[in-house]
This record gives structure tokens, C-alpha cells and sequence, in this order.
């Protein structure tokens, strides 16, 4: 089994300097300075071997004879869960390992491989990974810190509404970002579908029928903006239009002009048009946070 690092190209470097902020790059490092740690703890209960002693067909590591079971088994839970925080971190500075005949694979996400027949990894390529992450990120904190001390604020998309970000984050980070744009709008419809069990309709309905005016029925509950008056504004001529109607064409809006083309067309965006949509829907998301749930059988129910 052969190995070899992948080495990302400018632009992904860059592109993924310009997504995100130094607050998340920090985050990721820390979760791969913590797995490391937990493999390396795991790693001293393991007979560590590499491909050309396994010779492609046994495993890179295995437990050393007189370990306790049970604290092995604690290790590497450790090492698992600190790979479910540190996996993300690979995707974002490009560290993938090319295996041969399988193609690029993250080692931090695939790291029990090692213990399997025929290894894909050995204990050398995940310190090499970590390594190399660690400087990455590090690479790219500087570089962020760099760029905002122009004095303009720092804005990173990873600080968009977790529906929102979660949905679009592994597409964006491959560059795909119309992708990305359509799963976090079809991600905000399938959240609110499914919290308030409407799957009987499809997303523009499903809007136009949530947000509009009037009670609730069995098989339509509602999301009313909080608080006896509504209005996005008072005025001596009676303020503006309420703003759970406001909210209702904005939803339909952003499903007609953001979801609808990223789902029906090939076009790809660049970086500051997908940026702008996943704006728009992190501060719909937002607004729907604030209302309260109404349904035909109790007057509120707090979202």
C-alpha cells in the first residue's frame, strides 16, 4: 500500500484563509493538539509496525501483550472522539493522504484502519498528518491576523448560523459553493419541516403556509413572531406591515432566489455572490430562532 501526502494548491489555500476566522482556525488547532495527545496515550499500548514490515497485508499496529483490555478500550474510545473534533481540520488546510488505488483519505478521520488487515496507515503517517496540519492552520492563523489589521473587521462564514454553516461548511471547503449555497437553504426548509412535522408540503408552500396570517390548524401549526405587537416599526401612521407577514415573503424570497437557481442551474458562484446567499439565510435563520411555534391544540409553544 502506497502512501502520499497531498499537497493542496494556491487557490485552496487561500480560498480557505478567506473563510474563516481566526477563532475557528484556533478551535480546529486546539482539537488536533487534543488528538494527538489521545493518540499518543493509545499509542503507547500498541506494537507499532509500518507497510513495508506488514508488507501491505497486516496491520500497522497491535495491543502489546499484559495491557488491560478495558483501558485500552478507553483509549481508543479517546482517540475517536477526539478524531470526530479534529477530522474537520484536514478538509480545511487540504493534509489528505493519497492511497493508491483509493485516492485522497483523511487520516485523522480513518486512523482504526491501522489495526485492520491490509492498513492503509501506519502510526507514522497520522504524527506526519497532525504534524503537518498543525502547521497549516497555524500558517493560516498568522495569515488571517495578517489581513485584519487593516482595520476592517474579520468576518469568517463559519460564524453563520450553525443550520446554515453545517449544511454548506465540507462543500465550501472543496470549492463547490453553489453546492453549498443549495444544501444550507434545503438544510433551514428540512429543519423547520421536520421540527414542526411538515412533510407533507414542499419548501415554497411550506413557507407560505408557516408564516402566513391567521390560527393554526391540526395539520398546520404556525411561527408567530413573539410578543402582542408584531410590527417591525410604530409610526403616526401605523408602522409598517406586521413582521410575521415581512418574514413569510422573505422566506419565499430566499427559496425563489437563492435555493431555486442553486438547485436548478449548473452555474457555479464565486466566492462574495455564495458569501451573500448564505448571509441572506443565516439571518432568516436567525429570525425564525426568535418566533414562537403555534399549534391548533396549545396557544405557544416556545421554539
Amino acid at each position: 500500500m502506497v502512501t502520499t501526502p497531498s499537497h493542496p494548491g494556491g487557490e485552496a489555500t487561500e480560498g480557505a484563509v478567506a473563510s474563516y476566522g481566526t477563532d475557528y482556525l484556533q478551535r480546529l488547532l486546539d482539537a488536533v493538539a487534543r488528538f494527538g495527545c489521545a493518540f499518543e496515550a493509545w499509542a503507547g499500548t500498541q506494537v507499532e509496525s509500518d507497510h513495508l514490515e506488514a508488507k501491505g497485508l497486516h496491520p500497522t499496529v497491535w495491543t502489546r501483550e499484559g495491557q488491560d483490555p478495558a483501558e485500552v478500550r478507553r483509549l481508543e474510545l479517546d482517540v475517536a472522539e477526539a478524531s470526530g473534533e479534529a477530522g474537520r481540520a484536514v478538509a480545511v488546510t487540504g493534509a489528505h493522504i493519497v492511497v493508491a488505488g483509493v485516492g485522497p483519505l483523511d487520516p485523522l478521520a480513518n486512523w482504526s484502519l491501522m489495526a485492520s488487515p491490509r492498513a492503509l496507515f501506519s502510526p507514522h503517517d497520522i504524527r506526519t498528518t497532525v504534524a503537518t496540519v498543525r502547521g497549516r492552520l497555524k500558517a493560516m492563523i498568522a495569515e488571517v491576523e495578517a489581513r485584519t489589521d487593516d482595520g476592517f473587521p474579520a468576518f469568517s462564514p463559519a460564524l453563520m448560523h450553525v443550520v446554515v454553516w453545517n449544511a454548506a461548511a465540507a462543500h465550501w471547503t472543496n470549492h463547490q459553493r453553489r453546492v453549498a449555497v443549495q444544501q444550507a437553504a434545503e438544510a433551514l426548509t428540512a429543519h423547520w419541516r421536520h421540527k414542526l412535522e411538515r412533510q407533507d408540503v414542499d419548501g415554497t408552500t411550506f413557507w407560505q403556509q408557516t408564516l402566513s396570517p391567521g390560527d393554526p390548524t391540526p395539520d398546520r401549526p404556525k411561527l408567530v413572531w413573539p410578543g402582542g405587537n408584531d410590527r417591525t416599526a410604530v409610526s403616526i401612521r401605523g408602522g409598517l406591515e406586521p413582521l410575521a407577514r415581512s418574514l413569510g415573503l422573505l422566506a419565499d424570497g430566499l427559496n425563489r432566489t437563492v435555493r431555486n437557481p442553486a438547485t436548478h442551474t449548473t452555474a457555479e458562484l464565486n466566492e462574495q455572490e455564495a458569501m451573500e446567499r448564505l448571509a441572506a439565510l443565516s439571518f432568516l435563520a436567525r429570525l425564525l430562532d426568535r418566533c414562537e411555534v403555534r399549534r391548533a391544540d396549545q396557544k405557544e409553544d416556545a421554539s
